[in-house]
């Protein structure tokens, strides 16, 4: 019996790329900052030079599909990590928001057999949303070790 697992010792060997949406900037730059320093912290190249890591800015969470599928369109890389903050409203606005999102992402995910983590945060609160991004725990680290774990367990099963 074969067991497969990824690694979270090292990011160094893999091509990230990470898609973050604008709104709710105040957020999306928290959990960005908390990946970049995840990453960094495992080795990494995550300085304005890098050929290992792309970052690409979007409007909001609905375009961040069509934006990972433009990047894995352009270039070979090992894993997306996309980022996002949706804060429910009095309107349905956020459903539809998050519902296209993660359809889109995953979608982009398996026509491409690249992992994308979904690190799209889904709050009821401005506050929930600034503990998760920080004041009590910054998820973009947690993103960050999940791309690292799937995207060398799929290069260990390719």
């Amino acid at each position: 019996m074969a067991i497969f697992e990824g690694s979270f010792t090292t990011a160094s060997n893999l091509k990230v790329g990470i898609v973050v949406a604008r709104f709710n900037d105040l957020i999306t730059n928290k959990i960005l900052s908390g990946c970049l320093d995840c990453l960094k912290r495992h080795g990494l190249d995550t300085s304005e030079t890098s050929e290992t890591l792309d970052i690409v800015w979007v409007p909001g969470s609905f375009e961040l599909p069509i934006a990972a599928k433009t990047l894995l369109k352009k270039s070979n890389y090992d894993v997306l990590i996309s980022l996002g903050a949706v804060i429910r409203g009095e309107t349905s606005h956020y459903d539809v928001v998050i519902s296209e999102a993660s359809k889109g992402i995953a979608q982009v995910s398996y026509d491409y057999d690249v992992p994308i983590i979904f690190g799209v945060l889904t709050t009821d609160s401005m506050q929930q949303a600034l503990e998760r991004a920080g004041i009590k725990n910054n998820l973009g680290w947690n993103y960050a070790l999940q791309a690292i774990e799937m995207g060398s367990l799929i290069k260990n099963l390719n």
